[in-house]
């Protein structure tokens, strides 16, 4: 059933307007009408209202998309014109009963045609965002190679598809099965920090979807016990709305991506999860597929126990360090490491204790020097460490440091072992002692050389 509102002085009897699929409700005058009508009817039917009421604009302003019947009782209508300026409006002059239902099917039929062009518009539009947003990322994979730009350009452009206010990626660290805050898009407390951010799976909203494999929309957050518990991952960022969905790739969770809309942007609906999902998909695979390519790139330059440098890494350094340290007048220092006495720890306590003794070992350079510097395993028990911008007097002095630091430090003691070790090291330096890259290796590997043939536990400097 179709509602009609006639709005005006009577023309037609009550009898002449019967019809089985339209329900009339008379109203004296527009401003009857504003007064006692919340709702919006499907027509409206004028009779003798001149468009100079008082509540005229009123009226056209909330019912500006409902289709209008305007009756005049002679062909010229004073004010006519200002009534036609309006969408779906339809001048009749006294017409009959019959002719004004026909009239009003007309414009009920003209109204959902409307609707249904601009809903068809609408979804055109977003297909093309769609589209385009698949070609962004089509584009990205052949383009970018390093994971947090590709998160970053296909975040940002599904933050404009959906509305959203900000984004974040976790995902998931496969040592552990924490969830790792990858990539976010506002200004986070956790900025700045070296150790990012870790959800325990099942903590907090994003946990819960990497946990349950389960993709929610919340229209509002604080109606929900995991995000009040754990604010998420920022309690500074006040979101009134969130979307989490699983980042999946072959039946497998990769992570989860989430995204905000802060107090003043509204809510999330279905709809918009509907979409995210499907722009995720694709996403997944491009995630994935970067993930892997920075797997292969990391294998290829480090070391599969310790995860330092490898030797192939060192030496591709070097000679960039050198070219560098040409160009800024500035020394390059090596420091060569060989661990004391390493033979006797696997031959009495095993290989895999070795190993681990190895990674602590690691752990202990990776501490003791600066984020410009490069550690690398050279081989066995044998430890690199290349210092930029390091003289030969500053560079005997951090291996002195950390010669004191392997020293005083206990091995292995969550195995139930409580192992004091001692190591060797040489220092040459670029361009001091050394003129070239093979040079600067061969020096700092015969003072190591040095202190292990004669006293071990110590440094030896060549300047």
């Amino acid at each position: 059933m179709n509602r009609v509102f006639l709005v005006g002085a009577d023309h037609l009897e009550q009898e002449e307007l019967l019809d089985p699929g339209l329900v009339f409700t008379r109203f004296k005058s527009l401003d009857t009408l504003l007064k006692r009508s919340e709702d919006s009817p499907d027509s409206f039917i004028i009779n003798k209202i001149q468009n100079t009421e008082p509540c005229f604009r009123d009226f056209m302003g909330r019912f500006r998309e409902v289709p209008k019947i305007v009756i005049s009782e002679t062909p010229i209508f004073k004010g006519f014109a200002a009534w036609l300026k309006y969408p779906l409006m339809y001048p009749v002059t006294m017409p009959s009963g019959k002719q004004l239902l026909f009239m009003t099917h007309k414009a009920i039929r003209d109204k959902r045609l409307v609707d249904e062009n601009l809903l068809l518009r609408q979804q055109l539009d977003n297909h093309k965002k769609e589209l385009d947003f698949f070609d962004t990322i089509s584009k990205t994979m052949t383009s970018v190679l390093d994971l947090d730009n590709m998160i970053s350009e296909i975040m940002k452009k599904a933050k404009r598809l959906i509305r959203a206010d900000s984004w974040s990626v976790f995902l998931i660290d496969d040592t552990t099965g924490d969830l790792v805050l990858e990539k976010t898009s506002h200004k986070s407390e956790h900025a700045g920090r070296r150790e990012k951010f870790r959800l325990k799976r099942g903590e907090g909203i994003a946990g819960w979807v990497a946990q349950e494999g389960m993709p929610i929309v919340l229209p509002d957050v604080s109606q929900d016990k995991r995000y009040v518990a754990k604010r998420e991952h920022d309690s500074s960022l006040e979101a009134e709305s969130l979307i989490c969905v699983p980042i999946r790739s072959k039946g497998n969770i990769l992570g989860v991506f989430e995204i905000i809309k802060k107090t003043s942007s509204g809510s999330f609906t279905k709809d918009d999860l509907a979409l995210f999902l499907r722009l995720v998909d694709h996403a997944a695979i491009a995630i994935e597929m970067t993930t892997v390519y920075q797997k292969m790139a990391e294998i290829s330059v480090t070391d599969d126990l310790t995860k330092l440098f490898n030797t192939r890494y060192l030496n591709r350094t070097l000679e960039l360090e050198i070219n560098r340290s040409n160009r800024h007048r500035t020394s390059l220092s090596l420091i060569f490491m060989d661990i004391d006495h390493f033979k006797g720890i696997n031959d009495n306590y095993g290989h895999l204790i070795g190993s681990k003794l190895l990674v602590e070992i690691g752990q202990i350079l990776i501490q003791c020097l600066r984020t410009i510097d490069i550690v690398a395993r050279y081989g066995g028990d044998e430890f690199v460490m290349a210092l930029p911008q390091t003289p030969p007097t500053a560079a005997l002095n951090i291996a002195e440091r950390i010669r004191k630091a392997v020293e005083q430090n206990i091995f292995l003691k969550k195995e139930g072992y409580s192992l004091h070790m001692t190591a060797s090291f040489g220092v040459a330096s670029y361009p001091e002692s050394a003129k070239s890259k093979e040079d600067l290796l061969r020096l700092a590997d015969e003072a190591m050389y040095r202190v292990k043939n004669q006293t071990r536990n110590g440094v030896y400097a060549i300047v």
